[in-house]
């Protein structure tokens, strides 16, 4: 019998974290952490015949539940593209995660 009932659903990974997509906003990292990150693509651009995220929001949170939604974020940016938000929220979760 396999095995796969028991574990935990396999998420999209990008550098060694989960991925989380729901609509235009993206969770990158585990609930499980002290900290995650959430994307949100403000505004989208067409290329060719593809939408691309344009502008896109992020916020370094707490995960603790505890805390009331206003106090969880820790950090906020925007970026002009998916790609160099990607790569802020990376850094900042590296490093809050490091503490």
């Amino acid at each position: 019998m396999s095995e796969n009932n028991t574990k935990e659903p396999q998420f999209p990974m990008y550098k060694g974290k989960p991925l989380v997509r729901s609509g235009d906003v993206l969770y990158y990292g585990s609930m499980k952490d002290k900290y995650v990150c959430r994307l949100e693509v403000k505004s989208k651009k067409k290329v060719k015949d593809m939408e691309v995220a344009d502008k896109v929001a992020i916020q370094l949170m707490l995960t603790d539940p505890a805390i009331r939604a206003q106090k969880q974020i820790v950090k906020t940016s925007e970026k002009a593209g998916l790609y160099l938000a990607m790569d802020i929220a990376d850094v900042w979760l590296s490093r809050a995660l490091a503490e």
